[in-house]
């Protein structure tokens, strides 16, 4: 049968990205406390395609996701840009997944236990300038305004907040290390279960830890630029206001630096 995607093409374009995308595909994940942990993830995969050649071969995605099934983890995503590379005879390849990751979290004062679920998001590539992971995780946050501490008689508004962290490494990081990294640059964790002395402890620690997105965002970056283990990170903070119109937002994005430098 005629091979329609090898033939070539008369316009004398690069394509950088093509591919598949939004399978829906098991996935096995390192856990901390519990070795690994199984979840679903929505997979996109991608090689380049010359300008020689019409198209791709769709269909050999797939077959190489499935190559993976039940050994689809962090460690083999080189292995399987290789494989792409190889079968579809690309210089480049990228493959993002997109997964929910839940930590069992006791609340603080009954020890209510709860499962949180985090968004995930792992990219990687391969080409010639190498092998390239990023790992990202979305967490929940609440806060109180320092502000409107300062300027009320009495309460203060609050609201929910989100922080997504991303982060490249030299060594393996664990999802529940960037989690409670930024769980505690907050005014106070977000919890799944809270019984009634959960929530006062929640409700006046918050109080007494009042934080501006700004805050929450330079306290994670510093964090992140004297860890030696971390190349390069991107942290941004979204609160929701409850009492405006609109919402907070935050970013800073660096490569890794000696301490001795200015960031």
């Amino acid at each position: 049968m005629i091979d329609v995607q090898s033939l070539s093409d008369h316009r004398n374009i690069n394509i950088d990205k093509v591919g598949v995308k939004d399978i829906r595909y098991p996935i096995t994940v390192m856990d901390r406390n519990n070795g690994v942990q199984h979840t679903v993830a929505s997979v996109n995969m991608y090689v380049n395609v010359p300008r020689e050649f019409k198209g791709t071969h769709m269909s050999r995605f797939i077959e190489i996701l499935n190559e993976f099934h039940g050994n689809l983890d962090i460690r083999e995503f080189s292995t399987m840009l290789k494989a792409l590379q190889e079968h579809l005879q690309a210089e480049s390849a990228h493959m993002e997944m997109y997964f929910p990751y839940f930590i069992q979290k006791h609340s603080p004062v009954t020890s209510s236990p709860g499962l949180m679920e985090y968004r995930c998001r792992i990219t990687a590539s391969l080409d010639s300038k190498g092998y390239d992971l990023i790992v990202q995780v979305d967490v929940p946050i609440t806060t109180v305004c320092p502000c409107s501490k300062e300027i009320s008689d009495y309460g203060a508004h609050n609201q929910r907040g989100i922080v997504r962290l991303a982060v490249r490494f030299k060594r393996f990081v664990w999802i529940e290390d960037l989690v409670q990294l930024v769980e505690s640059a907050a005014s106070c964790d977000v919890y799944s279960v809270l019984k009634r002395p959960d929530e006062k402890y929640v409700t006046e620690s918050a109080y007494e830890n009042p934080k501006f997105v700004e805050d929450v965002v330079r306290d994670i970056a510093y964090e992140l630029k004297n860890d030696p283990n971390v190349k390069w990170f991107l942290v941004d903070v979204e609160n929701f206001e409850s009492i405006h119109n609109h919402s907070a937002y935050a970013c800073i994005e660096r490569v890794n630096t000696p301490p001795s430098q200015p960031v």
